[in-house]
């Protein structure tokens, strides 16, 4: 059996900020920019506060069978759930989404090697 790679989205909007969480996370917000995401085994998180209070967060994850999405689905969510939880940052409307790459359409330069590996 081969192994499935997948990317999950974890999205949500701090909720209850103070103003000194607030303050940390502007501070830090070039660590946390969208054009740094990527995903990742540990996630990655990107946000930008200064112009409205949600966040992403992007993990990678694997397994064996089809199935296995939805197990990877929920431990993103936890280390979602886990990360904001440990910096005290109240947050709501945690959902999530995620993608098996091993279903994804293949891109025209992909579908263009592909067949010409099988020619």
């Amino acid at each position: 059996m081969s192994t499935r790679t997948f990317r999950v989205t974890v999205r949500g909007v701090f909720d209850g900020l103070s103003a000194d969480q607030r303050a940390g996370l502007l501070e830090r917000a070039a660590e946390h920019d969208v054009l740094r995401a990527a995903f990742t085994p540990e996630g990655s998180l990107t946000y930008d506060v200064a112009v409205r209070p949600a966040f992403t967060f992007r993990f990678l994850d694997s397994g064996e069978a089809e199935e296995d999405i939805l197990e990877a689905t929920e431990r993103a969510e936890d280390a979602a759930r886990a990360w904001l939880e440990q910096r005290g940052y109240g947050y709501r409307n945690l959902r999530s989404s995620a993608e098996d790459l091993s279903q994804a359409p293949l891109g025209k330069r992909q579908r263009r090697e592909a067949a010409r590996k099988s020619s």
